[in-house]
């Protein structure tokens, strides 16, 4: 199944990025962290029920799931073709913040 990423879940990992090299993070570290984030968001092509339901997304009845990598949670939605990342939320924000 295709993986799609939304254009605010890749701005979000931009800014996640970001912060990684404002907070002195070495490059190679950062690398690693992006990485681990795609891969776990590669296997989703063929296990697009490997994430819990997401709780504080409910109510927009796309019925979103999320996979945890570190600190951050993958948020997603699966269709009947393709598997839509819609955010990519570091966890140690306030979860309202998290986009749909």
């Amino acid at each position: 199944m295709k993986v799609i990423f939304t254009l605010h879940a890749k701005e979000n990992l931009q800014r996640s990025i970001n912060f990684l090299r404002f907070r002195g993070i070495p490059e190679e570290k950062i690398d690693e962290i992006v990485d681990d984030l795609l891969f776990k968001i590669d296997s989703l092509a063929e296990r697009q029920f490997l994430g819990q339901s997401e709780e504080y997304l409910r109510p927009q009845s796309k019925q979103h799931r999320r996979l945890i990598e570190g600190s951050y949670k993958i948020i997603y939605y699966v269709t009947d073709n393709a598997v839509y990342i819609t955010d990519i939320f570091d966890s140690r924000q306030n979860p309202t913040q998290m986009k749909g």
